[in-house]
């Protein structure tokens, strides 16, 4: 892997995880909440969350589907991706990780979420 465009995340997931058709594959694209609390200059606790895009594609997608559920911890390794569109005369843009690998981190997985 290249570390000119790499990016590490653990996070927890913020919303149950679904899988999409992509042709001959699979896709999910989810969010993930990442946490970090530092005192401020007045020293008083701040926490501060992050949401973050990731797509998942294939098996990586399938795992997190059948192991995980809203508010697993995962991490994640991958690249940026910055993407446009236009809708009705208005663009948008957006970053996501495209994830090459995933760890599931609440735990080994002993049987399916229900």
């Amino acid at each position: 892997m290249s570390l000119k465009n790499s990016v590490q995340l653990i996070g927890r997931l913020g919303e149950e995880p679904t899988l999409k058709d992509a042709g001959d594959s699979k896709v999910m694209n989810i969010s993930i909440a990442t946490n970090e609390k530092y005192k401020n200059n007045k020293g008083e606790t701040v926490e501060d969350t992050q949401w973050h895009k990731i797509v998942l594609w294939g098996s990586k997608a399938e795992i997190v589907e059948k192991f995980c559920k809203k508010g697993s911890e995962i991490g994640v390794q991958g690249k940026l991706i910055n993407r446009s569109w236009e809708k009705e005369g208005q663009k948008y843009y957006t970053t996501e990780v495209v994830v090459s690998e995933v760890l599931l981190l609440d735990g080994k997985p002993t049987e399916e979420k229900e």
